[in-house]
């Protein structure tokens, strides 16, 4: 065991938290599992207490979940992390790194700009321009700029009409003044998630969509599968992690009759996934990789 005192970022009693905290208990004798909602920030000294633990005194910590819920907010959460990163801690991975990942469009914007294929997809405010996307695309998925596991987003195609798709854009223009769309692909059943460990891949599995759902993700009802990616799936989603120099990550790649695309590069990283589609123990894989880090400090 060593001394070091590697605190996890997370939900109090969901599996990947506590799996991570387990496994790095084991190497290290410490074990903190930290609830950024319990997180004071004082901004004069400047220090992060969370209850009565200050966490500057930490060697480390872990981000294996900021928040139950994507929202602007996380941003908020993952900003404070940067004073840690001020005062000598190291975050797994960089505050900064998560902070590109949190919103949707930012996301793609970085993935586009490394010339990652992916859906088409339109961005606008315009509930008139969204409509105009629609008809071309035929068949579309509206997403909210902050959601996972495919909350919050809808399936709007020709087959409403006219006065029912500016119906439902008005709708979900309500909640979403930015709205990000994109041409619904016709895929295989399933969707990939390639896990990465310090921008190496790790292994694959697959997500298999129950038969009337849309999307594949476990949310809506799909399952895990194994799955043995070739090179080529495996060298894309090494280029589509690689500009946010994530510690670990999932990105989600689909099959299309055109060739593979990248939906989106995870800012945590899927364990379950990971467990249930490939065998891969993923918190032992992390710890060890936070340890060996901090070891070459």
């Amino acid at each position: 065991m060593t001394e070091l005192k590697v605190g996890v970022i997370g939900i109090p009693g969901k599996w990947s938290t506590e799996a991570l905290a387990d496994a790095l208990e084991s190497r290290t004798g410490f074990r903190r599992v930290i609830d950024m909602a319990e997180v004071v920030a004082d901004l004069d000294r400047p220090a992060l207490m969370c209850d009565g633990l200050e966490l500057g005194g930490l060697d480390a910590v872990v981000v294996k979940k900021i928040s139950r819920d994507y929202s602007p907010h996380t941003l908020d959460r993952l900003e404070l992390l940067r004073l840690l990163e001020q005062q000598g801690v190291r975050v797994f991975s960089p505050a900064g790194s998560m902070l590109r990942l949190i919103d949707r469009l930012a996301c793609t914007v970085t993935l586009r700009n490394a010339g990652i294929p992916m859906p088409q997809t339109r961005v606008t405010e315009c509930p008139g321009q969204a409509l105009a996307a629609v008809r071309e695309f035929g068949s579309a998925v509206f997403k909210p700029l902050y959601s996972t596991k495919a909350r919050g987003m809808r399936v709007l195609s020709l087959a409403e009409g006219e006065r029912g798709l500016k119906k439902h854009i008005a709708r979900f223009h309500q909640d979403n003044p930015v709205m990000y769309i994109q041409r619904k692909l016709e895929l295989p059943g399933r969707d990939l998630g390639l896990v990465y460990l310090g921008g190496e891949y790790l292994g694959a599995y697959a997500r298999i969509s129950r038969g009337d759902a849309w999307n594949t993700t476990i949310h809506s009802g799909g399952k895990y599968a194994p799955c043995e990616p070739g090179a080529v799936l495996i060298e894309l989603g090494r280029r589509a992690q690689a500009p946010f120099a994530l510690d670990f990550t999932t990105v989600d790649i689909a099959e299309t009759e055109h060739g593979p695309v990248v939906f989106e590069v995870s800012a945590f990283g899927g364990f379950r996934g990971a467990r249930e589609g490939a065998g891969i123990d993923a918190a032992a894989a992390y710890a060890d990789y936070v340890l060996q880090g901090l070891a070459g400090q």
